[in-house]
C-alpha cells in the first residue's frame, strides 16, 4: 500500500471546486479569532500534553508524503495507517491546532489510525511549527490573510484519501484551530465529507454557510473557554438545530481551552478522555465498514 502511494503522489494535481476564497467579513472574524487564541494560549508552552502518551491500540505504518502543490511548493503531511490494512479503510483528515504540525500531533494521528481509519495529518503552515505563542500567531495570520492557499491545500487533502488512499469513507478532526479548519472542512465539502470532529474550534451561526452541510458534527467544547464562548456554542448548536442538521454538542463545565490538545499546558484528563472516546464512538458510527465493505 505505502509504495503505490507513494508513486501516486507524483501526479498531484489542485482541484479548484467548492467554496471561495474568505471575504472581507471573514477576515475580520479570523483575526479576532487569533487575538482570541492568542489570549488563551498567552502563557502556553509548546510541550507535549499527556494526550500523546497513550500508544496505538494496533500497529501502525507511517509515512512523510507530499500529498499537495500550493503556490508552487509541494506540501507533506503525516500519512499513517494499521500495519494490517489489506483493503483501503476510511480515512481522518486531521488539521493540527495553532502550534502546527508537530511531533505531538502527529502522535494523535497515529493514535487515531490504531483505531483502524487512514489518517493524514495536513500541514496548513508550510512546514512551520511554532514554539511560542507569538510565533503561532503568525502563523494563524499567515492563513487568516490567504485563505484561499488553505483551503487549496485542503482540497487536495482530500482528492489524496479520497482518490490515492482509495478511502471509502472520509472525516475530519481538529483541535483549536484546526477545529475551526475541520469545520470548514464541512463546508468545503458539503456532499463529500462523512464525518466532522471539532475539538472548540472557531464556529459560526451564519445559516447561509452551514445550510449545505451534509456530514454529520461533533463538537467538543470547554465551559470557561474565553476564546470560543459558550455563547458561541450555543449560537452554532441553534443554527444547526434549526436547520435540522445531525450534530452533537458537548460543553464541559469547569474545562478551559486546548482542554485535549496534543501540544500545550491546559490538558484536563478526565475531560480529555471522555472526549477522546466520544470522537472513537462517532467516528466508528459514521465512517466504519462492516465485514461485507459497506458503511
Amino acid at each position: 500500500m505505502a509504495f503505490v502511494l507513494a508513486s501516486a503522489v507524483l501526479c498531484l494535481s489542485a482541484c479548484n471546486s467548492g467554496m471561495p476564497g474568505g471575504d472581507e467579513a471573514d477576515k475580520a472574524a479570523g483575526r479576532a479569532n487569533v487575538d482570541a487564541m492568542s489570549q488563551e494560549h498567552a502563557n502556553d508552552t509548546a510541550e507535549a500534553s499527556p494526550a500523546t502518551d497513550i500508544a496505538p491500540s494496533r500497529a501502525i505504518v507511517s509515512e512523510r508524503l507530499p500529498y499537495a502543490e500550493v503556490d508552487d511548493e509541494l506540501v507533506y503531511g503525516h500519512f499513517v495507517f494499521p500495519a494490517d490494512m489489506v483493503d483501503p479503510l476510511p480515512a481522518i483528515i486531521v488539521i493540527h491546532e495553532w502550534w502546527g504540525l508537530n511531533d505531538n500531533v502527529r502522535a494523535m494521528a497515529d493514535r487515531l489510525a490504531g483505531e483502524g481509519y487512514i489518517v493524514l495529518a495536513v500541514d496548513l503552515f508550510g512546514g512551520e511549527t511554532a514554539t511560542t505563542p507569538e510565533q503561532a500567531r503568525q502563523q494563524m495570520l499567515r492563513v487568516v490573510e490567504n485563505q484561499q492557499a488553505a483551503e487549496d491545500n485542503m482540497r487536495q487533502a482530500y482528492e489524496f484519501v479520497n482518490s490515492t488512499a482509495g478511502a471509502p469513507r472520509i472525516g475530519s478532526l481538529g483541535w483549536c484551530f484546526g477545529g475551526g479548519w475541520s469545520l470548514n472542512a464541512a463546508m468545503l465539502f458539503p456532499d463529500e465529507l462523512d464525518a466532522t470532529v471539532i475539538y472548540y474550534g472557531q464556529v459560526t451561526d451564519d445559516e447561509q454557510k452551514l445550510r449545505a452541510i451534509s456530514a454529520p458534527i461533533l463538537g467538543l467544547f470547554g465551559a470557561q473557554d474565553q476564546g470560543i464562548t459558550v455563547e458561541s456554542v450555543q449560537n452554532f448548536e441553534a443554527a444547526l438545530e434549526r436547520l435540522r442538521k445531525n450534530y452533537d454538542i458537548h460543553i464541559y463545565p469547569g474545562v478551559d481551552h486546548a482542554f485535549a490538545n496534543p501540544t500545550g499546558t491546559a490538558y484536563n484528563a478526565a475531560a480529555a478522555e471522555d472526549a477522546w472516546q466520544k470522537t472513537v464512538e462517532f467516528l466508528n458510527l459514521h465512517l466504519a465498514i462492516n465485514e461485507g465493505g459497506s458503511p
